[in-house]
């Protein structure tokens, strides 16, 4: 392999036409680029960003769901000394207000993004009161549709391996997020470490739908590729939400070796796929699929291997693995070739301190946990506290980390970086495990993070939404994520202090899941009255016990009630469905699986998840082609204001 100080080497060195890049948009639909072409656009690129003022050091967001816009941009900026800043575009309002407050902790931003995504930033802040804060973000956008000539080329910026490279900043977060600042340093040290960890060749082919904005999806499956000078895929996230079988049927037809997914991706191939039977699909050519980024759950593992192994997908190839930005990505591999190993111990022995207690798999009281490896090359882990103790083989602690590849720090935040800093400055990654065997085993987090669909969710983020949207006042609601293992992901739950008449809690139970659902895009599961959320003495929330107590059941008999009071729906019977109605209530239940929607059900109210809500747009899509954006069933909640938006383009 190459030798290489930066990423900006690394494209030069590799800048080849014998490697290339493939971007999948569709079953027929693809765009395929050599390593030389990305490297001459990214040049191209680079023109346009220094003839509109950008210098070595600007920060550049890149506001786009586009992929292939989306690396020409990177790239661009790589080359330019420019930093780039990935932020996901999404669906809801959630996405748009990080938007804005990663703007107003950057030095001197500036945007590119293309007119649609332009149009709602502006829409966003008129709704919100911010247009301001608008101005700023249009005086300084790039837009795709004024890009498209790259033939041009700018002039390229002589980087070393301590400069910013990009930032990525924390994803699923409504507060304000933190930037982790990354070096080229730590970006080939980490990649050329996950190579070998994962025993990359030049020889293997990699496929990936995870959006370019998450780190897996930006490092692990496009910059490793490039320095480890291997030919790739990626796909569009939209498409596996919309087709996740197309995932697996793509790595057949492209004998992709190298392929991943966190835990949700898993469960929503295995949904699509029921009791179907692929034909054709031959997964043999698959050496490692690398299982992160979210809790691994070990009954998801071997199911979805079980239902694939009939199609020559190995048991082998399973590789749960931990990683996380502030590590620029890889912390620990198990030895891939082997099959994915499992640790049995005692669920009520958990805590900080507690000695391991291993149990057989069969006993009622184990939990079982991947055990996810070895620290991959110049990484340190050490399991201990915050203040610098360090605990022995088996005992449950914080996972602390050290070594080149980790982050120096946030962007501009000297007090997020400190926080998260021991005294002899090993890094609190916040999540718990303990080592057996030099072997690193996670057991959950220190800090309250709820996981959905990949990303972070923390609980006073979401408890902030509800109090901005609703009559909810400030200490009066809480909410905590449960781990449910029959679903395979965390359990929402939202405490609420309420004390008045029962039948009017309905409407905040409802107000709540379609406020959380409309502007996170999460899935309510259960709203729950209580009488007081408990608090420390220094007035922090005790969310842990009122999870304990839901656990315990404590809360049934009142949920039984509830249950029973929103089932009954106003219906008007005289009311006459047109044919289109009629259309759309029967495409809209296909995609849902334990309830019906009615004329005027309230999408977000019923808790449709943003996976489901792709699901039903995708059957729309297919009985009304292009009529219908995803977008659009933010704006029309209901089949009956959706039918009415459509009349004028849909014959009824």
């Amino acid at each position: 392999m190459s030798s290489f100080n930066t990423l900006i080497e690394a494209l030069e060195q590799h800048s080849t036409d014998n490697r290339s890049l493939t971007f999948i948009e569709g079953k027929d639909k693809e765009t395929n680029i050599t390593f030389k072409q990305l490297h001459q656009r990214a040049l191209g690129m680079l023109y346009h960003f220094q003839k509109k003022g950008l210098k070595p050091g600007d920060e550049l967001i890149i506001y786009l769901r586009n992929n292939e816009s989306f690396l020409d941009a990177f790239w661009g900026a790589i080359f330019g000394g420019i930093i780039p800043v990935p932020v996901a575009v999404g669906i809801s309002d959630e996405h748009r207000s990080k938007l804005y407050k990663i703007v107003n902790k950057l030095q001197r931003p500036f945007i590119y993004t293309d007119k649609e995504n332009l149009s709602r930033l502006k829409k966003y802040a008129g709704e919100n009161e911010i247009e301001n804060e608008f101005s700023k973000i249009k005086k300084t956008a790039i837009l795709v549709e004024e890009t498209k000539d790259l033939s041009l080329q700018g002039e390229k910026h002589n980087a070393e391996a301590g400069d910013v490279c990009f930032i990525q900043f924390s994803s699923g977060s409504t507060s304000e997020p933190k930037g982790v600042v990354l070096t080229h340093r730590n970006l080939i040290l980490n990649v050329l470490a996950k190579g070998e960890a994962g025993g990359y060749t030049k020889d293997d082919i990699s496929l990936s739908w995870m959006p370019l904005t998450h780190d897996m999806g930006l490092i692990g499956f496009h910059i490793n590729m490039i320095v480890c000078y291997m030919h790739h895929h990626i796909m569009a996230t939209e498409l596996f939400s919309r087709r996740p079988l197309l995932w697996l049927q793509k790595v057949s037809e492209k004998k992709a070796s190298v392929i991943c997914s966190p835990n949700f991706g898993y469960k929503h191939f295995l949904k699509s796929l029921g009791d179907k039977q692929l034909d054709s699909m031959d997964l043999s050519c698959v050496r490692v699929i690398l299982n992160g980024a979210e809790p691994i759950s070990t009954r998801l593992c071997d199911e979805f291997l079980e239902r694939l192994a009939p199609y020559g997908l190995k048991s082998s190839s399973m590789l749960p693995v931990y990683g996380l930005a502030e590590a620029t990505l890889a912390v620990a591999f198990p030895k891939w070739g082997q099959d994915y190993r499992s640790a049995h111990v005692d669920r009520h022995k958990l805590k900080i301190g507690d000695i391991v207690t291993y149990l057989d798999e069969s006993n009622v009281n184990t939990v079982s946990f991947p055990i996810v490896g070895f620290a991959v090359p110049d990484m340190e882990i050490r399991i201990g506290d915050i203040d610098g103790k360090v605990y022995e083989e088996n005992i449950i602690g914080s996972i602390l980390i050290n070594g080149p590849t980790v982050t120096q720090g946030y962007y501009s935040d000297e007090q997020a970086t400190k926080a998260v800093m021991t005294p002899d400055n090993w890094f609190d990654t916040g999540d718990l495990g303990f080592i057996s065997n030099n072997e690193l085993i996670i057991t959950g987090r220190s800090k309250e993070i709820i996981f959905a669909h990949g990303q972070n969710y923390y609980p006073h983020d979401l408890e902030s939404i509800l109090i901005h949207n609703n009559d909810i006042e400030l200490g009066k609601v809480a909410v905590y994520g449960v781990w449910d293992e029959s679903r395979q992901r965390d359990e929402l739950l939202v405490f609420v202090i309420f004390r008045g008449d029962f039948k009017d809690f309905v409407s905040i139970v409802k107000q709540v899941t379609f406020v959380l659902n409309e502007q996170a895009g999460l899935e309510v599961d259960q709203v729950i009255p209580v009488n007081r959320i408990p608090k420390t003495t220094s007035g922090k929330f005790q969310r842990r016990i009122l999870a304990a107590a839901f656990t315990n059941g404590e809360y049934d008999e009142v949920l039984q009630k509830l249950s029973v009071l929103l089932a009954e729906k106003s219906v008007d019977e005289n009311e006459e469905l047109t044919t289109l109605q009629k259309s759309l209530i029967e495409v809209c239940n296909s995609a849902l699986e334990d309830q019906k929607i009615s004329l005027n059900d309230n999408f977000f109210e019923m808790g449709i998840s943003s996976l489901v809500l792709a699901e039903m747009h995708q059957c729309i899509d297919d009985v009304y082609p292009d009529k219908v954006d995803i977008t659009d069933l933010f704006e029309y909640q209901t089949i009956k204001d959706l039918s009415v938006f459509m009349e004028e383009t849909v014959e009824s």
